[in-house]
């Protein structure tokens, strides 16, 4: 995993309370809903909420690309390095 990669699955282990989850045990491919990290849709809002604190990426309801995006710990990573403004 790149170093954006590792950090942000720290975060959201840490700030999502995912015990059953270790670092170890995650890849950029890791799935962010169902199998994997395991996240509802309350989880995403909470992460995009998380992201845009940290890196100044905004994160939209109604983006078109939110799908690819939340797909999984890399294209969430992908798109942070490529919009983040911290």
């Amino acid at each position: 995993m790149t170093e954006l990669e590792t950090e942000l699955a720290q975060l959201m282990i840490g700030e999502l309370d995912i015990t059953e989850l270790r670092l170890e045990d995650i890849a950029a491919d890791t799935p962010l809903y169902g199998d994997g990290f395991g996240l509802d849709s309350i989880d995403i809002l909470e992460i995009a909420l998380l992201v845009s604190r940290k890196y100044g990426v905004e994160l939209r309801s109604d983006n078109p690309d939110n799908k690819t995006i939340f797909a999984s710990l890399g294209s969430l990573a992908a798109y942070v390095a490529a919009n983040r403004t911290r």
